[in-house]
């Protein structure tokens, strides 16, 4: 099959998922490969933002999102929808990332329809159901029904061959590398237009997991820093998600060093994180993009499903509770030593910001 005959359809319906697929959507128009970009809505400005970042703009949107929405509504309502997208357009590849709802719903609206599915950041395993819920799930069912399983590191490749997983296994690197090289390549080193005092941390926290008290216990061992601490400012992006927002705006609201910075657009962010002393975060994409960037992530879960960042010693767990959570970054900012370790070790664990070009040669190599 050439490239001229290999017609791609990509489901994108979050911020993490347009910031990976974006150099996946270059890459095929590079090489002249239709591809018809699926917005589901799933994250309404996050995602036109993020697109727009990469001069990408959505075929379809599917506006699935509505007030109060539950998993199932928001899943069945996804996969009616993108399946009447791919009947229209009768692409020969579904292509997918990752462990969210548009991404499951992709991929079962595909392999009902025997369209063959492509899965970018295949193999990621917490081995618990639970966390993070129901994302573990996801990405477990998304690679069962995959033609392709796009690993990101050769862990996760290990992963798949494991348990079992069907069709092609390749690993690529992660394609986060190649967004985050394409945005701040032409980016001046420090923060532009700085608003933030130096130095500080970085914080995120929005897992459906870390609702309520974990996201408060955060806040709280993160409070406790910056008061122990006189120079030290904290940048904290919240989600616009009022379960993950509430908690923090409680604790940090009126702590006159502490910044709420709400959504940030993805290059503020970067930038954002490549100055920070550290960061402390639930993300899953600031676990690849902190050691990118060299800099210590400190990760508020029980488990991670991206150990490579931890093994080679640029990411440590440190969980949920308020002392753990003070004692740990503590430890971190007294020890320049341990820093810069943390900083050089992870810049290439997931891989060398060639991973769109490894998926692209990979289909137009085997989608015949």
């Amino acid at each position: 099959m050439t490239e001229r005959e290999i017609r791609a359809a990509v489901i994108i319906g979050t911020r993490p998922e347009a910031i990976k697929l974006a150099p996946v959507v270059l890459e095929l128009r590079r090489r002249a490969v239709p591809a018809v970009v699926v917005g589901t809505g799933q994250h309404r400005d996050l995602l036109d933002d993020a697109l727009a970042l990469f001069g990408i703009v959505p075929d379809h949107d599917l506006e699935l999102m509505h007030p109060d929405a539950g998993l199932n509504e928001v899943l069945g309502r996804a996969v009616e929808r993108i399946g009447a997208v791919l009947q229209a357009a009768k692409p020969t590849v579904v292509i997918v990332q990752g462990d969210t709802t548009s991404a499951l719903a992709g991929a079962l609206a595909a392999f009902n329809l025997r369209v063959p599915v492509a899965h970018v950041e295949a193999g990621l395993r917490s081995h618990d159901l639970e966390l993070p819920f129901p994302e573990e799930m996801h990405r477990r069912v998304v690679s069962l029904v995959s033609r392709w399983n796009f690993a990101p590191t050769a862990f996760a490749a290990d992963q798949l061959r494991a348990e079992g997983a069907g069709g092609e296994i390749v690993v690529t690197g992660n394609t986060v590398v190649d967004a985050v090289r394409q945005i701040l390549g032409n980016k001046p080193q420090a923060i532009e237009a700085a608003s933030y005092p130096v130095p500080y941390l970085l914080a995120t926290a929005h897992r459906r997991e870390s609702w309520g008290r974990p996201i408060r216990e955060i806040a709280l061992g993160l409070r406790d820093v910056l008061r122990e601490r006189e120079e030290l400012s904290l940048v904290f992006a919240t989600h616009p998600n009022p379960q993950a927002r509430g908690p923090v705006e409680a604790v940090l609201g009126r702590e006159p060093r502490a910044h709420l910075a709400g959504p940030l657009a993805y290059d503020q962010f970067l930038l954002l994180l490549r100055g920070a002393e550290l960061a402390v975060t639930d993300s899953g994409g600031v676990q690849e993009e902190g050691p990118t960037l060299g800099v210590p992530v400190l990760v508020t879960r029980t488990l991670t499903e991206r150990p490579e960042g931890v093994a080679a010693g640029a990411v440590r767990v440190v969980g949920t509770t308020r002392d753990t959570i003070r004692t740990e970054v503590s430890r971190l900012l007294d020890d320049p030593v341990a820093r810069s370790a943390m900083a050089a070790a992870g810049r290439t664990v997931y891989g060398d910001g060639h991973a769109a070009e490894r998926i692209v040669d990979a289909l137009l190599r085997r989608a015949g």
